[in-house]
């Protein structure tokens, strides 16, 4: 889909994932234990035939950076392709002026200098999978100004409430965007994805900066829906919102379930990732291992059960890990028992015996700690 360019945006200054977010973007976030978060986007883009993209990166860049790199693992064309990573640098971390449209400012040659006609903007913080080929199509054969993408749910009233939802009319046409306030159960949750021409993008970027620095992409697009024709496409099977820390236990453990996973993965539809050689996960006599995610690279001689391990996780005897996400390169020592917990990369829990949280509301260990 040689017709548009990608864009991985950044999350908004309203998302904050406590614990995990102090060390790296949401894109960074390891997921099912062996991908990133950003993953599923750029996956979606290389899939769908897009091999130009740019992904904003709003502050701690390392992992992120890292984990991309050239961008040739997630099969982008080597000779016509490339991977952009943008930053917006010259904002304070909490500050109220870092938006989406900030970034693109700073980086607004970079968006000029693309020869594509339209541009497919998706969230670096949200996890699913969409022909963006297709999207494109239904756009331009629609005849519409913008298109967003949304996913009904039936449990607005105490999930996605950090998130925008789409006011439709009956022909999908946008009335308008606003925040899930959870009023009411069957809602439309915007996912922050968006197809238009490059052209208007710009403007859109420039008469948001003239209105006001605070303004986002979805702040100007509502304020634009009066003069412009915005439709909105449904998306259908797995999709999660990561905005808080237990939005990001729960994403993770659903995909447990073969049927959950089967709605999200498909041969066909390739999730890539940087991978790591290392060797097989090592399962002692006495490890006990139950409809669980594990890793390669992994030592267990423990009870694991219903839990996401990540690549080279040591769980020694006697340790029990129950309904917990444990990321790579952690050691769960003897006879400890982690229930309802996420364990951050590099952590040692050798010392304390019982790390257990309430279900429903996963406790956190921080990165390298030790306990």
């Amino acid at each position: 889909m040689a017709r548009a360019f990608g864009i991985v945006n950044s999350s908004g200054n309203h998302i904050w994932v406590e614990g995990m977010q102090d060390y790296r973007p949401i894109g960074a976030f390891s997921f099912l234990g062996r991908y990133r978060v950003v993953d599923f986007p750029l996956s979606n883009m290389s899939n769908s035939g897009i091999d130009r993209i740019q992904v904003y990166i709003r502050r701690k860049p390392r992992s992120m950076t890292e984990h991309i790199g050239s961008g040739r693992h997630y099969n982008i064309n080597s000779k016509r392709g490339k991977v952009q990573i943008l930053f917006s640098e010259n904002q304070s971390e909490n500050s109220i002026y870092n938006t989406d449209i900030a970034a693109f400012l700073e980086n607004i040659e970079s968006i000029e200098k693309m020869h594509e006609e339209y541009v497919v903007i998706a969230p670096n913080y949200m996890v699913y999978t969409m022909n963006y080929n297709q999207l494109l199509e239904n756009h331009i054969e629609s005849g519409a100004d913008i298109t967003l993408l949304y996913h009904s749910v039936d449990n607005a009233k105490e999930a996605f409430l950090n998130s925008d939802i789409l006011n439709l009319n009956r022909q999908k046409g946008v009335l308008s965007i606003e925040k899930n306030r959870g009023t009411a159960k069957s809602k439309h949750i915007f996912m922050d994805t968006y197809v238009m021409k490059k052209d208007l993008f710009i403007d859109l970027i420039k008469k948001a900066k003239a209105i006001s620095s605070m303004y986002t992409l979805a702040q100007i697009v509502n304020s634009s829906i009066d003069d412009l024709d915005v439709r909105g496409v449904a998306h259908r099977g797995y999709f999660a919102a990561i905005t808080t820390l237990e939005n990001y236990y729960e994403a993770n453990l659903a995909l447990i379930d073969f049927k959950n996973a089967g709605t999200l993965f498909n041969e066909d539809w390739p999730i890539y990732t940087r991978t790591n050689d290392s060797c097989p996960t090592h399962y002692f006599e006495e490890a006990d291992v139950k409809t669980s995610v594990v890793s390669n690279g992994c030592m267990i001689q423990g009870t694991v059960e219903n839990s996401i391990i990540g690549r080279g996780v040591t769980i020694e005897k006697g340790a029990v890990i129950k309904n917990s996400i444990i990321l790579p390169d952690t050691v769960i020592g003897k006879n400890v028992h982690v229930e309802n917990f996420i364990v951050d990369k590099h952590a040692k829990i050798t010392h304390e015996n019982q790390v257990i949280a309430e279900p429903g509301k996963p406790g956190y260990v921080r990165r390298g700690d030790r306990l």
